[in-house]
């Protein structure tokens, strides 16, 4: 009886819509003012110090393992973000951080962690990515763009940023299944190089360049970033730095600092953070992207100061990514008797939680994604006074 008390005092402050609650001995409750927007189902009781240390983590293997149950279309992504907005909610503490073993970032164990995630298999993500096989934060110039027309947009938003010049050299770190590369080398006249710990990407990128007869234009390399050599004229790295651990962030902005050319200028784009946050999560650890951290602004910015780049350009996308996710989540749901038949039921239920909280988290302000344009060198130099010829180059 202690128990139920306990766990409808940290309910009934857990959301800000009304939400109903069925516990394990079939009595529902509802919460919250109105008719209840979300119904959840609780199967079995919870131990109270693992589900307030790190809630994340015990109401996600319960999703998975059916324990709980959350009724409704995108009902995850409603509750989630409800529980972000709502001041005081236990699912935002953060007192798992003590638990939580130090991770390391070894080469071997950060090809380890990219290979446990990416090499799920091509076929998989084939499901739920658009055609283009990106997985990062879309770019929507226009409300109805498809999800490919949007990521096709976000890599020559990426692209028009560094005013590239015909004939210069471009690395892309951590460059997935080669998008960039692709769109740099036929549409942009560089050189393109790009660098994956994954096999299956690896593989699938250099299948690419055969068949799209870009063998002279475009050099890919299963390698660690952190052991390439030579200068390049422009660095991309699209969501790559929330993989490398907050130890290495201070090497990886300098060996992006080391990788350019005097004046050469650079796109980083990734997840991050508009306040003090945990940057772990250890659902996220366990089971999704081990190894993982997300920095807030303020530490890539000391960073990028620390290792003696220069700031050009600064952009927040975070209504493009949960935009984006609710159109994987779309093509995973389209897609999810498939998932399971191949994957296994915990699997399906697990990667549909993941991509509805995610979209949860954008939605919330929980988490959010920039675009920062770098510069080896002084603020501005070799480009446009104004922004304008981003938006123009964008239009063309």
């Amino acid at each position: 009886m202690l128990e139920k008390t306990i766990y409808r005092k940290l309910l009934s402050n857990a959301f800000d819509i009304p939400v109903s609650v069925t516990y394990w001995d079939g009595k529902t409750e509802d919460y919250g003012r109105g008719t209840p927007e979300v119904k959840v189902e609780i199967r079995q009781a919870f131990p109270l110090k693992e589900l307030t240390s790190a809630p994340t983590l015990v109401l996600g293997e319960a999703y998975m393992n059916e324990d709980l149950l959350i009724e409704g279309d995108h009902a995850i992504q409603k509750l989630v973000t409800s529980a972000f907005r709502k001041s005081g909610s236990f699912l935002k503490k953060n007192s798992f951080l003590k638990h939580l073993p130090k991770m390391s970032h070894s080469k071997t164990d950060s090809k380890e962690d990219i290979q446990s995630h990416y090499d799920i298999g091509n076929d998989f993500y084939g499901m739920w990515l658009d055609k283009t096989m990106t997985y990062s934060c879309a770019y929507f110039q226009h409300e109805d763009d498809t999800l490919e027309q949007a990521q096709i947009n976000k890599v020559h938003h990426i692209l028009n940023k560094l005013d590239i010049t015909d004939g210069g050299s471009l690395l892309d770190i951590g460059s997935g299944w080669g998008t960039v590369l692709f769109i740099a080398a036929e549409e942009y006249g560089v050189h393109a190089t790009g660098v994956t710990l994954s096999q299956e990407q690896y593989n699938y990128t250099k299948q690419q360049i055969k068949q799209r007869h870009l063998e002279d234009k475009i050099d890919v390399y299963l390698e660690d970033y952190r052991d390439l050599k030579g200068q390049y004229d422009y660095v991309t790295s699209v969501g790559m730095f929330e993989h490398v651990g907050k130890e290495n962030l201070a090497e990886y902005f300098q060996t992006v600092k080391r990788l350019l050319k005097p004046n050469g200028r650079a796109l980083i784009h990734g997840i991050t953070g508009q306040h003090d946050g945990a940057g772990v999560d250890p659902f996220i650890i366990k089971y999704i992207f081990p190894g993982g951290y997300i920095p807030n602004m303020v530490e890539n910015l000391q960073h990028v100061m620390d290792a003696g780049l220069q700031l050009t350009d600064l952009e927040p996308l975070r209504r493009h990514y949960q935009k984006t996710l609710e159109h994987w989540q779309n093509n995973f749901a389209a897609n999810y008797t498939v998932v399971e038949g191949r994957y296994g039921h915990k699997f399906a239920r697990m990667w549909d939680l993941y991509l509805q909280a995610c979209a949860a988290s954008f939605e919330a302000g929980n988490i959010d994604v920039m675009q920062y344009l770098l510069i080896n060198g002084t603020s501005g130099t070799g480009t446009p006074m104004t922004r304008q010829y981003i938006y123009d180059a964008d239009n063309k």
